[in-house]
């Protein structure tokens, strides 16, 4: 697996883990199970631990702003 694709597997994988978070709030303001967020939770954290596992030395939080910049640039 290239580094591009284990950036790519970080960042889809905080944006869908930080979509959790009103999933989770509207969850409870509705007093409904928060199943949505549960999913969503699972699958962010997922590819977060596949992107930190197969990326070779790994992530620190100080490289998720230049792996968000490579990813975007990737897309344009």
């Amino acid at each position: 697996m290239n580094s591009l694709d284990t950036d790519l597997f970080l960042v889809l994988g905080s944006i869908i883990a930080l979509l959790s978070v009103p999933a989770v709030i509207g969850a409870f303001s509705d007093s409904r199970p928060p199943r949505a967020a549960a999913i969503l939770l699972m699958l962010g954290g997922g590819l977060i631990v596949l992107a930190i596992t197969q990326h070779p030395g790994g992530y620190t939080i100080t490289d998720l702003p230049d792996t968000v910049y490579r990813v975007i640039g990737r897309i344009f």
